[in-house]
Order: structure tokens, then sequence, then C-alpha cells
């Protein structure tokens, strides 16, 4: 049994926590929405009142937040107060430049530190089968496994300090011009007369086959566990989808990487997002495509 300290406990970090209580740890938790802590103590966890009171005894700190200012100024707030040598794992999707920030406020304070944002959505979260993709020296990392594995279907070391989120926004980034890729197949099908599950039959066995395609088709039919059988309800939602693109912009640019199919989405997902559709799983952009939202 290991002590952990999770913070950040909305729709990912609470399932997450959870299966970390389910493998036996003791999980004590810190968010700044009650309920969130209302569910996390219905899930086993014990709760804080601050993220200081969380990391109080604590072996291992997970945090789960919404995006690079946050994560440093927690950091900022609990490194110097937590024990020396204690595990630090960041989830949160987040720009590389702050993600190795964060590790240097860490290991500066004697800390070992992790970043391992995740890929699998709320699904993958509750089930225990989200993807990790890890950044940071060799012995933090072959500390952190074992955190994960309950939370995991699969780990991988991507590499030192802020690895994870490279690769993270670098994925996301192939999963949301796929999307877009896919729906516009689904609508330019509907226009010349083709059924649906013909499209889906042809194109999942041949080289249109894809993760957008053959799991999370965004028509409905094809594939009965999509949003799309669910009137899209997220899932990942297309805010999500955004801030993850606009992550992978910032980086290209910082980088002097060419990204126009990326830029593309970028742009896309924006305008989709403008038109009131951020809490619509991202795979409803299809809607937009056929030049119609709600």
């Amino acid at each position: 049994m290991t002590t952990i300290a999770f913070i950040g406990l909305g729709n990912m970090g609470n399932p997450m926590a959870a299966n970390l209580v389910k493998a036996g740890h003791q999980v004590t938790g810190f968010d700044l929405v009650a309920a969130n802590l209302d569910t996390a103590k219905a899930n086993g966890a014990s709760v804080a009142a601050s993220a200081r009171e969380a990391i109080a005894g604590a072996e291992v700190v997970v945090t789960m937040l919404p995006a690079g200012k946050h994560v440093v100024s927690v950091y900022e707030d609990i490194a110097a107060a937590a024990a020396k040598g204690t595990l630090f794992i960041d989830s949160s999707t987040i720009d590389v430049e702050s993600a190795r920030k964060a590790h240097k406020i860490a290991t500066d304070a004697g800390m070992l530190s992790v970043d391992a944002p995740v890929s699998g959505g709320v699904g993958g979260a509750e089930a225990g089968t989200l993807t990790f993709m890890a950044g940071g020296a060799a012995d933090a990392f072959a500390k952190a496994e074992p955190i994960l594995q309950p939370m995991a279907g699969k780990i991988v070391h991507c590499g030192d300090a802020g690895a994870g989120q490279a690769a993270k926004i670098c994925n996301n980034m192939i999963l949301g011009i796929s999307m877009i890729g896919v729906g516009e197949a689904f609508v330019l099908a509907e226009k010349l007369g083709l059924s649906h599950q013909a499209l889906f039959d042809v194109a999942s066995t041949s080289s249109g086959q894809c993760w957008s395609l053959t799991t999370y088709c965004p028509v409905p039919g094809p594939v009965p566990t999509s949003p799309a059988n669910r009137d899209y309800k997220p899932g990942f939602a297309a805010a999500l989808m955004l801030k993850d693109l606009r992550l992978a912009q910032e980086a290209a640019q910082s980088a002097g990487a060419v990204t126009p199919l990326g830029a593309e989405a970028t742009q896309l997902y924006a305008l989709f997002n403008a038109m009131g559709e951020g809490g619509t799983d991202f795979s409803g952009i299809v809607n937009f495509l056929r030049g119609k939202t709600g």
C-alpha cells in the first residue's frame, strides 16, 4: 500500500483516484469543487481541505489539472512542504514548457518527477485502461510505473522531462485531423447515396482504417459504443480537443515545425466551439461539416 495525494478530482481525476483506492492504496484527494470531494469520498478516498493538507505524509502526489498555470502554481505551493524524495506525477495535459518548469520545481526541491498525460477519456479512466505517456528520469519512471498500473492499459516511457506531454499533443493532433477526415468521408458518402454501414465496412478493412473510424465512428450505427449513438455526449469534449490542438500549434511554432493540417484542424474546432458545441463530443464535428449544429 502506498500513501497517495490526488489533486484534481474532476471527470478524469475521480475515476483515476477510485482505481488507486481499489488497488489498495491509501488516497487523500483535494479539489476546489465540493461535489468532486463528495464523489471521491463515496469512492473510498479521504479528502483534504487544501493541497498542502492532502500531501501531508504522502509518498506520491498525482495531479490532474486543467492547464499548465495550474500545475505550476500547485507545484510551487506544495513542493517545499512535501517530504524529500516524494514522487510527483502530473497527468494533466499541458504545454511542454510548463511541464518542464513543473519538473524543475519538483527536482529542485528534492523530489522525483514524471509528466504522465493520458489518452482514453473518461471511459478509459473508469475502466482503468488509460494509455500513459511518461516523461522523466529513468529512476522516477521506475517508481511511477507501479502507481500508474491500476489506472492503465498501457504505459510508455517516452523520454526525459516533458516527453510525455510532447507525445500527447502529437497524438491528439493526429486524432483531431483524422476525425475531421473521417467525418468528411461520411458527409461525402451521404451526398453520393452510400450508406454509413457500407462505407464503414469498406474503409474499416482497407486503407482508410483508423481509430477515429473503427473505435470512435462519428455516425450512429456501425460502432455501437461510439458517442454518435448517444447524441454525441462526451467522451472527449470538443473544447478539450481544441485545447490540445492549440497546445500542438504552440509547440509547432516554438519548435519551427510545419503542421498545416494541424493548423486547419485547430481552426475548424475553434469554429465548432464558437458555435456553442464545446461540450459536445469532438466526433460531433461531423454535424459541423454537414452545415448543422445542435
